[in-house]
């Protein structure tokens, strides 16, 4: 499985950390496998006819060709890995391997001449390091977007001939991270976060609360974000919609900086903002909340893949409504919860948005949101006995995402419903438990999924340490593993 690493502006930095002994002298025997040259000597088992310093020079040589200024990170770096218990392939099958990728990301085309500089490292028996220059040899840009899912499909090519263990499908619905700019500037400003995480933050708890358009444009603006309406220009209907902070701006201060609901995230563009919305409902007693809950969990334990797909969305929503309202003892982790379930609420493929458990979480996000004023009738003690319904509906989305092979959705899940399990021990409330209760007390609740037709419950992944990137600076020095993928 191919997986972006950090790259960034000084070749001979990251390859002195391909060849060299890695953090914890995991890396054994590192030598060449492939390059844009065939023939190339490998400066590990060559050294008398190239350096590692000369490598990186070659690397960086079409550079000169740019016209204009040099990229500012001109350094492209992946890693590929194969599963466990997948057969330890050979040099000379990696190589074609290095070969299919770089050409299905746009690096180095089969037969163009004048492709980026690209070399193929191995220094462990299950993954090799791909690492080359953002530039072509003609001077001119490479065309890279689309790199991942494009290596995806080549990756399953060789899983298919080789009869390798497939990996995980390629859903799309993760969160587009800040760039490099963004950061920066947020760092410039004195903010905490760059714009894009504060907007899909207040965009994400507008979204899950409102009842139509209007409600939804006026959460915003009550929120203090600039909006700007996109309407079709033969009907005047809405059709889109943007947003943008306050200050944020652009091209030397002459325009706010947009973001449209579907690049801040891949649920939150008009249409599947809608999906959202529902009824309102009178000021509920809010101590029915978790009785609400708890049904919509069992029910989502019985429902198929399309229906648990509307379920799990619907619970996205309640943990953001909830991360919003609680009490100040636990709000860090019904916050941290919410924003770990993220993932788990976007599942991939079709989907149907009605159904008796979406029904029960969406009335329970009405109920929380009218908690605050019903706190001196018990509703504060209320939402805290609502984490512990809340921990039995993630770990009943958990079991769903496992049963249709969701990976990552599955990761998020379980992350999501630790983190309940923390804000109900603060409470005082024991999180439900998994072990048989005497007779005079209350049963706990078994959550049993039907796995999807042709595909069995994946196994929850291993818990793994993720390492630190190798370090980018004018002064390289030996780091850990850039990324664990297979």
């Amino acid at each position: 499985m191919p997986k972006k690493a950090p790259g960034g502006a000084t070749t001979a930095g990251l390859l002195d950390y391909l060849y060299g002994p890695g953090t914890h002298e995991e890396h054994t025997d590192p030598h060449l496998i492939a390059a844009w040259a065939p023939g190339l000597p490998c400066p590990a088992r060559a050294p008398d006819r190239i350096t590692l310093s000369a490598l990186g020079l070659l690397l960086d040589a079409p550079l000169d060709a740019l016209p204009g200024p040099r990229p500012a990170e001109h350094v492209w770096h992946i890693s590929v890995r194969n599963a466990p218990d997948d057969r330890t392939l050979t040099d000379t099958e990696w190589a074609a391997v290095a070969a299919e990728m770089v050409h299905a990301a746009g690096i180095a085309p089969h037969g163009d001449a004048h492709a980026c500089r690209w070399v193929a490292v191995r220094h462990a028996a299950d993954h090799i390091h791909i690492v080359a220059t953002l530039a072509r040899q003609d001077g001119r840009h490479p065309r890279i977007r689309g790199d991942i899912p494009h290596m995806h499909t080549a990756a399953r090519a060789f899983e298919s001939a080789w009869n390798l263990e497939p990996m995980s499908p390629l859903d799309r619905t993760a969160r587009r991270a800040p760039a490099t700019g963004e950061k920066e500037k947020a760092t410039r400003r004195g903010l905490r976060e760059p714009a894009r995480e504060s907007l899909q933050r207040t965009v994400r708890e507008a979204a899950a609360r409102a009842t139509d358009d209007t409600d939804f444009l006026s959460r915003l603006r009550d929120a203090g974000l600039r909006v700007r309406e996109h309407h079709d220009t033969t009907t005047g209907a809405l059709d889109g919609y943007a947003v943008a902070l306050p200050g944020d701006r652009a091209d030397h201060g002459s325009r706010p900086v947009w973001f449209s609901g579907r690049t801040l995230a891949y649920d939150l563009s008009l249409p599947r903002v809608r999906e959202r919305f529902h009824t309102p409902i009178g000021p509920s007693d809010i101590t029915r909340a978790h009785t609400r809950v708890r049904e919509a969990a069992t029910l989502l334990a019985r429902a198929g893949r399309t229906q648990g797909a509307g379920d799990v969305a619907a619970l996205g929503d309640l943990l953001t409504v909830a991360a919003a309202t609680s009490p100040a003892l636990v709000r860090d982790q019904v916050r941290a919860a919410a924003a770990a379930f993220e993932q788990a609420a976007r599942a991939p493929g079709a989907r149907t948005l009605q159904g008796t458990a979406r029904a029960h979480f969406k009335a329970s996000s009405r109920a929380l949101e009218h908690a605050p004023r019903t706190a001196r009738g018990g509703g504060a003690p209320a939402v805290l006995n609502l984490l512990i319904a809340l921990v039995e509906a993630v770990e009943a989305a958990t079991a769903w995402h496992r049963a249709q092979n969701h990976r990552a959705q599955t990761t998020a899940a379980a992350r999501a419903a630790v983190l309940l399990r923390e804000a109900a021990a603060l409470t005082g409330a024991p999180p439900p438990s998994r072990t048989p209760r005497t007779p005079s007390r209350a049963a706990p609740r078994t959550v049993r999924v039907t796995p999807a037709p042709a595909r069995g419950p994946a196994p929850p992944p291993p818990v793994t340490a993720v390492p630190h990137p190798p370090p980018t600076g004018p002064h390289p020095r030996p780091g850990p593993h850039p990324g664990r993928s297979r």
